[in-house]
């Protein structure tokens, strides 16, 4: 299965999955007024949102370069992940306020084995959702799968979170049910800060990891004909990097030998980090009394 149409599936089986149990959430939340279940519930509705952005963003993302676009259209992929963490955050504004609505007017939970039940449910679809959009992550690595698969992981221990005030309120625990509601809230507006900060850094051209830089620069210059780089810059291409190098070569040698220099280099680097999707390489020749060490 491609790259792109992994994705899509993820997002796929999200919407199948958070439709069904935003409903299931939503009726049985409102029918027992349980602020902790209703909490819930929007939070499968943002589910929903996020998976459907996953289905696009995989869709668009996967149209080949253009005119407009000569390196594709993979960044999509890191605008929708921000639309994703958008409506997470609004989604989490909205639980937070409800819940402390019915905190304030000391709202009641009607206990009932039904909302045990769609917890366990819950936690099934989720559990389940989980491990595929984890199988498909650890190939593809990207940022929407990955942002779907740590909600998916979240819901579940919101849903346990819920669980445990609904068997609070069992003994007349009112409150907690609205601290849980409120403490889902927090937790889903910091997942989705995170997710917008690391989409915002690819799309603002962040450089490539000071690790992986160290890695490329040490195997550059380990080349045969490299003697030094003045130039190493980065720009992001989707979840791959274009490369600008500068290196320098022995002054006295032709320039069809330095160019081959040039050529190997690019098709070494291509070939030994996946993450470099282009190279350019330009050269410039010095006196090897000068060479840099």
């Amino acid at each position: 299965m491609s790259f792109f149409k992994s994705v899509k599936g993820v997002g796929f089986f999200g919407v199948l999955g958070n439709v069904f149990l935003l409903f299931l959430k939503m009726v049985i939340g409102f029918l027992f007024s349980s602020q902790a279940m209703i909490a819930d519930g929007v939070n499968s509705f943002m589910d929903v949102f996020s998976s459907l952005m996953t289905l696009i963003g995989g869709k668009v993302s996967e149209k080949p370069r253009d005119f407009d676009h000569q390196f594709g259209h993979k960044k999509a992929e890191f605008l929708f992940s921000m639309f994703v963490s958008v409506g997470m955050m609004i989604g989490a504004l909205m639980i937070f306020v409800s819940s402390f609505q019915g905190l304030l007017h000391q709202h009641i939970v009607q206990f009932s084995y039904l909302l045990v039940v769609v917890c366990i449910i819950t936690i099934f679809v989720k559990i389940s959702l989980y491990f595929y959009a984890k199988s498909i992550f650890l190939n593809t690595k990207s940022l929407l799968v990955q942002s779907n698969m740590l909600d998916h992981r979240n819901d579940v221990l919101i849903t346990l979170c819920t669980l445990s005030s609904i068997f609070f309120s069992f003994y007349g625990i009112h409150f907690l049910d609205s601290f849980v509601g409120m403490g889902i809230a927090g937790w889903i507006f910091l997942s989705g800060g995170k997710i917008f900060l690391e989409s915002y850094h690819i799309l603002m051209d962040h450089a490539i990891t000071n690790e992986d830089e160290t890695m490329i620069r040490q195997f550059i210059e380990q080349q045969v004909g490299v003697y030094g780089i003045t130039k190493f810059e980065t720009s992001p291409a989707g979840y791959q990097y274009l490369l600008i190098l500068s290196i320098l070569v022995d002054g006295s040698i032709s320039t069809f030998e330095s160019h081959k220099i040039a050529d190997d280099l690019e098709k070494s680097i291509l070939k030994k980090f996946p993450s470099i999707l282009m190279v350019t390489i330009h050269v410039n020749p010095i006196e090897k009394t000068k060479k840099q060490a």
